[in-house]
């Protein structure tokens, strides 16, 4: 694996749109030797008119690079990424930006290659796309999941912990990748459903105009992601659709208790309802964390450090940290306490 201190690693981007294009741009201001690829020939023209590295060919990016990040679509992640196994060295690191990591983390298992490909998620992003939306510093404090498995070595996921929380200053959660899907399926995916639910009623409602000329606050908060390039959602929607279809009937019960308490106008379940929304709406706010330390062997049994890795994640906490001393490796880490701890 490579054994080098993340400012020395030798990166590509192959995808280079909203994300792929943030991560390019961000490692090239950190003085990264970082390259990009992307099958848009407008991207490669903006990038040459941008003065930014960039390859005609998926082979030239990625050869000779101590670790590469798969953009793009999710359909077109499995072959991106043989491709890339192809071209590289057995020793370069793997990772993807998508949205959806089951499927992913089990097509590198079945071919073989969990052994360098870590599954990534960056939770940023916008309703805009393209590498001329990319923005350097998009993921400045954003949660960034890492997915440790395992079976799996951890190598990777440390050196990738390192680059991520140093260069594009983000904080790493660790998760595995069907919890990842639950979770992102209801903080993001559904977010979109709904979002494009509410847009296309008022598209279809007698009153278009009168909503467009008064939206306000709440529609444009509301909608704000239906704004995404419709592609794209159907794309994320699609690969993950048997946890949102999980998790729809959870947003579908409770707007149904909603409805049938103002059909009753019953005052006190609709305040208690909106209350228990509240509550979680604030607790978005600042939750409370301590900070922590913990070290382990780099070599040896790694099943308490992946236990670590998985607990935390799953508790709502993140990594601030990964150094490798010698024969120890050592996380910072903040993790939530309870209310009043």
């Amino acid at each position: 694996m490579v054994d080098k201190h993340p400012a020395e690693l030798r990166v590509a981007v192959l995808g280079t749109g909203l994300i792929g294009g943030s991560v390019l741009l961000r490692l090239r201001q950190q003085g990264f030797d970082v390259a990009g690829w992307d099958p848009d020939p407008r991207a490669l023209s903006y990038a040459r008119t941008h003065d930014i590295a960039f390859f005609e060919h998926l082979a030239d990016a990625v050869a000779d690079r101590d670790v590469v990040f798969l953009g793009g679509p999710l359909s077109t992640l499995p072959d991106t990424l043989a491709e890339v196994v192809k071209h590289t060295d057995p020793t370069c690191v793997i990772t993807d930006v998508g949205s959806v990591k089951a499927p992913i983390a089990r097509y590198t298992r079945e071919n073989g290659w969990s052994h360098r490909f870590v599954p990534g998620h960056p939770m940023a992003g916008s309703e805009h796309s393209g590498l001329g939306s990319a923005n350097p510093v998009l993921f400045n404090d954003a949660a960034w999941v890492l997915c440790t498995e395992p079976d799996t070595p951890l190598e990777p996921f440390r050196l990738l912990t390192a680059l991520i929380t140093t260069a594009l200053q983000a904080r790493v959660v660790p998760l595995e990748p069907s919890p990842h899907d639950a979770v992102v399926a209801l903080s993001s995916h559904i977010p979109h459903l709904l979002a494009g639910s509410l847009a296309g009623s008022v598209a279809r409602s007698q009153v278009r105009q009168g909503v467009l000329s008064l939206a306000a606050g709440s529609f444009r908060d509301g909608t704000r992601v239906a704004g995404t390039p419709s592609a794209r959602t159907v794309d994320m929607l699609v690969h993950n659709r048997e946890a949102i279809t999980r998790s729809v009937t959870l947003v579908q019960r409770f707007l149904a208790e909603l409805v049938d308490a103002l059909e009753r106008t019953d005052v006190a379940a609709l305040t208690s309802a909106f209350e228990e929304g509240r509550g979680l709406r604030l607790a978005l706010g600042d939750p409370t964390t301590r900070t922590i330390t913990e070290r382990f062997p780099v070599e040896g049994d790694p099943a308490a450090e992946f236990d670590f890795l998985v607990r935390l994640g799953a508790e709502g906490g993140h990594l601030t940290s990964c150094v490798v001393e010698d024969s120890t490796v050592v996380y910072t880490a903040c993790r939530p306490t309870s209310p009043g701890g």
